[in-house]
C-alpha cells in the first residue's frame, strides 16, 4: 500500500476519527480546525470527545509522527514533510440541519473558498460529511478546477464505536465520475480488506441517507409495534427476538425506546425529505417515520402521567421526577437532539420538577475543553449519582441505555423514592429485579409490567 499525504479539515467525531485512523493505516495526516484552543489541546494529546480508543489512537499516531494538527485549512496545505502538497483533502466539517430541514453547506463552501485555488494539481477533494445529493457536483463548480477531482466517501460511524467502525467497516463507499480519483480514495482503505462499492457521486451521497433513514424507519416501526403489544397483551421482547432471527430483518435496531435522536438520524431524515420534495416525490413512508418518532416522545410523557396519577391526562404539576440518562445514547456525552432532553422539555412544560443523572457528566469524568462537569443540562439540575437523583421522586425514568443502570442497587433507590415507580423507556432493567426491590416496573411493550391501569 502506498502511503498518502492526507489533509483532514474538521476535528469533530468524523474528522478526528478519520484522521487518526488513516494515520494508523500508514498515511501522513494533517488535521485542520478553526478552533485554535482545540488544536492546542489536540497537540498536547487532549481529546475532548468521549469516544472509546480515540484518545489513545491520537496519542499513538501523533507520537509516531504520522498525525499533526494545525489551525486553519490554509495552514494545513504546507504542513507536510518537506513542504510537499496534500494528495487528498477530506472535508469533515459540520453540515447541520438548516431552515426547512435542508443541510447547511456553508462550512463546506467556506473551506473550498479558502483553499480551492491553492490545491496542487491532481489533488482529490473528498466529501466525508453527510451532504445532499448533488454536493459533489456543486463542490466541483465552486472549485472551478479541471485538475482537481471531487469524490463522495460517506462515513458510517456510530458514536461510541467510531474507531471500531472505521477500522472494521461493513463496507467502503466511494463515488465519483472520475474513476481514477475514486480508486485512489478506495486505496486509502486497502489494508482494511472491506467490501468496496465504487459508484457515481450522486449514488454515494444518496447511499448514506438511504442507510440512516432505513434505520430510523426500523426504530419507529419497533416503537409502534411496542405500543401495539401493550394494547393486545403481547411482549415486544419475544416479538423482536422472533423476527430478529429472520436474516432478512436481523437483530439490530429492534429495541424500543423513547425515540431516536443524535446528530445524524434527525438531520438526515429531514434532509432526505428535502431531496424527495425537490424531485417532486412524496416520501410518505419517511414522513410517517418522523411523525411516529415525534409522537413517541409524547407517548412516554403519557405513560408517566398514567403511572404517577392513574390517568393519561393527570396533572404532573410539582411532581418530582428522576431522569436517568440525558445523552442521546450510551457511551457518549453527545446531547444533540437527545430524546431524553426532548421528553424532559415536555415534562417541564407539564409542570414537573426534574432532576437528572448521567454517567457522562459526573465528577472526574472526561469533559469537553477540560471544564468541570455541568451542574445542569437544558434546565435539568444534575445529581451526583442515581440515588441522589431518585431522592423524593414520585417516579424514576430510565431514558438512556447506560449499562450501569442494569446493575444499580435498586433496593437502595426504593428507599430513596417517594413512590416506588420505575418507567424504563429502554427496557434494559430486569423487571424481576425491580419487583424484588419493591418497585413497580413500567416498560415499553412488555407483558406483565406495562402501564398501571387507568
Amino acid at each position: 500500500m502506498f502511503a498518502r499525504r492526507v489533509m483532514v479539515v474538521g476535528t469533530g467525531y468524523v474528522g478526528l476519527t478519520t484522521g487518526a485512523c488513516l494515520a494508523s493505516l500508514g498515511h501522513e495526516v494533517v488535521c485542520a480546525d478553526i478552533d485554535a484552543a482545540k488544536v492546542e489541546r489536540l497537540r498536547r494529546g487532549v481529546v475532548d470527545i468521549v469516544e472509546p480508543d480515540l484518545a489513545e489512537l491520537v496519542a499513538e499516531q501523533t507520537s509516531a509522527g504520522r498525525l499533526s494538527f494545525v489551525v486553519g485549512a490554509g495552514a494545513a496545505l504546507g504542513s507536510f514533510e518537506d513542504g510537499r502538497p496534500a494528495e487528498v483533502l477530506f472535508l469533515c466539517v459540520p453540515t447541520p440541519m438548516g431552515a426547512g430541514g435542508v443541510a447547511d453547506l456553508r462550512a463546506v463552501e467556506s473551506v473550498i473558498e479558502e483553499v480551492g485555488a491553492e490545491l496542487a494539481p491532481g489533488t482529490v477533494v473528498v466529501n466525508k460529511s453527510t451532504v445532499p445529493v448533488g454536493t459533489a457536483a456543486r463542490t466541483a463548480e465552486l472549485l472551478e478546477r479541471t485538475d482537481v477531482a471531487v469524490v463522495s466517501n460517506p462515513e458510517f460511524l456510530r458514536e461510541g464505536s467510531a474507531v471500531k467502525d472505521f477500522l472494521g467497516p461493513d463496507r467502503i463507499v466511494v463515488g465519483s465520475d472520475n474513476q481514477d480519483a475514486a480508486e485512489r480514495v478506495a486505496a486509502l482503505y486497502a489494508r482494511l480488506g472491506a467490501p468496496t462499492v465504487l459508484t457515481d457521486a450522486a449514488s454515494a451521497e444518496l447511499m448514506k441517507y438511504a442507510a440512516n433513514c432505513f434505520l430510523a424507519m426500523k426504530l419507529s416501526y419497533v416503537n409502534a409495534m411496542a405500543e401495539l403489544c401493550e394494547r393486545v397483551g403481547a411482549d415486544i421482547g419475544d416479538v423482536t427476538e422472533g423476527i430478529g432471527y429472520d436474516r432478512r430483518i436481523g437483530q439490530a435496531f429492534l429495541s424500543p425506546g423513547p425515540g431516536w435522536g443524535g446528530s445524524c438520524l434527525p438531520k438526515d431524515t429531514h434532509a432526505l425529505l428535502q431531496v424527495a420534495d425537490s424531485a417532486d416525490f412524496e416520501f410518505r413512508l419517511l414522513r410517517a417515520t418522523i411523525d411516529t418518532n415525534t409522537r413517541q416522545r409524547q407517548r412516554i410523557v403519557d405513560k408517566v402521567r398514567l403511572a404517577v396519577t392513574g390517568k393519561r391526562t393527570g396533572s404532573l404539576s410539582r411532581v418530582r421526577l428522576a431522569l436517568l440518562g440525558l445523552t442521546f445514547k450510551a457511551g457518549t456525552d453527545d446531547l444533540r437532539d437527545s430524546p431524553a432532553l426532548a421528553i424532559a422539555a415536555l415534562l417541564r412544560q407539564a409542570g414537573a420538577e426534574l432532576v437528572g443523572f448521567d454517567p457522562a457528566f459526573v465528577e472526574g469524568s472526561k469533559n469537553r475543553d477540560g471544564a468541570a462537569p455541568p451542574t445542569e443540562i437544558d434546565g435539568v439540575p444534575l445529581a451526583a449519582d442515581a440515588v441522589s437523583a431518585a431522592q423524593g421522586a414520585e417516579a424514576v425514568l430510565v431514558l438512556t441505555e447506560w449499562p450501569m443502570f442494569r446493575t444499580l442497587d435498586w433496593s437502595v433507590i426504593a428507599t430513596a423514592v417517594k413512590r416506588p415507580i420505575v418507567i424504563d423507556t429502554r427496557n434494559i432493567v430486569d423487571p424481576a429485579t425491580l419487583r424484588r426491590a419493591g418497585l413497580t416496573a413500567v416498560g415499553l411493550g412488555r407483558r406483565g409490567d406495562g402501564d398501571i391501569a387507568e
